[in-house]
């Protein structure tokens, strides 16, 4: 069988196996070496090292093993591109789309192993390896050169029809294969993406600060969080869409509709905001078993439903929040001590004050110390404003 034969083979083999697209990529050196050497040198990686590792890898795929010469790139539509209606109630409108079903490391996959086993079958002696954003690989670039969409301006995978609500998987091997061409740019002048980005996370055009980016916070980053990553966060809990819903390709129609395994399920569904930050861990095992919002593991779950919460600024969230300040585990009895300063009053100013009485750990009396008096500057400015009048109203 000549190349553009087994080519032809395998993406519909990729079909049948459960894509929703396939294209082939020849694999060669990097186009762009330079730009993954820059985007490290400025240090737009954030804490995210392994991305720091085996960079000669990265920039050139041959190297996976011995004989590697082409990768069968796959996409899976994870949201359908219309008629989609939002789930209802405080947390999961602000959960990136991706993350609402199953996880998509397994659900690809499972996918892949299966297909690439049908490929060594077909084709005895042939090496495959197959990688969901689990290598050392650029998944983007290779799927580009495939011809599974161009590169937008928000560093994500465009496709005319498509948009960019898919995920990328590969299925490497040592057949020689006919490539795919690649796609035409597709953001032209438009710079809707990094206008809406409120933390102008995306630098330049094609170019993302980690540092700055929501999804890294939320989901990367471990640990107690900056002020001004709280305040960037907004009511995220788990990712960010947002670049994804400004881009005019994504409000064209799609062939695909979502998979059945992105879908959310009835139980988790059910979880609000409230449910996340008091969840324990027998809940958080049950609920969220399989799903790839355990990336951020239960306390970061939490730790961005104080967050969220204090930012959404509701004082019907003082009484959740209260009850975080008694957790057991100081990470998540910070950020709601920062939430309620952030909802400010009375009530909320008590709470504080009972709760430091007993605080022992240094880190969580900083933040209930830091919550007062973010309060009584508030407090103060309230009475000040009464005091002189409002002015605009011709008092």
């Amino acid at each position: 069988m000549d190349p553009a034969s087994k080519s032809a083979l395998l993406k519909r083999l990729a079909l049948a196996a459960g894509f929703d697209r396939a294209g082939v990529a020849r694999l060669a050196p990097s186009d762009h070496p330079g730009a993954l050497h820059q985007w490290l040198e400025r240090g737009d990686q954030a804490t995210m090292e392994w991305m720091t590792q085996r960079t000669e890898l990265r920039l050139d795929a041959r190297q996976l093993f011995p004989g590697a010469q082409s990768a069968l790139c796959v996409a899976l539509q994870y949201s359908p591109l219309r008629g989609e209606e939002e789930s209802g109630g405080d947390l999961w409108p602000r959960v990136a789309r991706y993350a609402r079903g199953r996880d998509y490391h397994n659900v690809m996959g499972k996918r892949l192993r299966k297909l690439a086993k049908e490929v060594r079958e077909r084709f005895p002696g042939t090496q495959t390896r197959t990688y969901v954003d689990t290598g050392p690989v650029l998944e983007r670039e290779l799927a580009a050169r495939a011809g599974l969409g161009a590169v937008g301006k928000n560093t994500l995978l465009l496709h005319p029809e498509a948009g960019s609500w898919f995920m990328l998987g590969e299925l490497f091997t040592s057949l020689s294969l006919t490539p795919d061409p690649p796609l035409a740019d597709l953001c032209g002048s438009c710079t809707r993406c990094l206008e809406a980005c409120p933390t102008q996370a995306l630098t330049a055009p094609y170019q993302l600060d980690s540092r700055k980016c929501i999804s890294y916070w939320t989901i990367e980053h471990r640990g107690r969080l900056p002020h001004e990553a709280r305040e960037a966060m907004e009511d995220w809990v788990f990712g960010c869409d947002l670049c994804q819903e400004a881009c005019p390709v994504n409000a064209a129609p799609s062939p695909e509709g979502q998979d059945p395994a992105f879908a959310l399920p009835p139980g988790r569904g059910r979880l609000d905001l409230t449910a996340l930050l008091a969840i324990d861990a027998e809940s958080y095992a049950e609920v969220f078993h399989g799903s790839p919002m355990q990336r951020a593991k239960r306390q970061g779950l939490q730790r961005n439903a104080a967050v969220a919460m204090g930012n959404r600024g509701d004082k019907k969230y003082i009484q959740p929040l209260a009850k975080a300040l008694a957790d057991a585990e100081p990470l998540v009895r910070q950020h709601a001590a920062w939430a309620l300063g952030k909802i400010g009053g009375p009530a909320a100013c008590r709470v504080l004050t009972q709760t430091l009485e007993g605080e022992l750990d240094a880190e969580v009396i900083a933040e209930l110390r830091a919550a007062l008096w973010s309060i009584s500057q508030g407090s103060e400015a309230q009475e000040t404003t009464a005091s002189h009048g409002d002015f605009s109203k011709g008092d």
